[in-house]
């Protein structure tokens, strides 16, 4: 059985509150059921270690315009 991760489930993964995650830009959902998003464990994940950290937008954007 899949398991899909709710906004809640990725909140609780990251260690912060359901609140807060609305501020989040998430990746893309792996399933849509009615409105109801869901992502993959494998997708919270990787979109977590790839997204651009807390202060080094500034450094990330220099590098692309180089």
């Amino acid at each position: 059985m899949i398991r899909y991760l709710s906004t809640t489930d990725i909140a609780d993964r990251l260690g912060i509150t359901a609140g807060a995650i609305r501020h989040y830009k998430l990746p893309e959902p792996d399933a849509m059921i009615g409105r109801v998003r869901g992502w993959l464990p494998e997708t919270v994940d990787d979109w977590n270690e790839n997204r651009p950290g807390r202060g080094n937008w500034r450094n990330q954007q220099a590098e692309t315009q180089e």
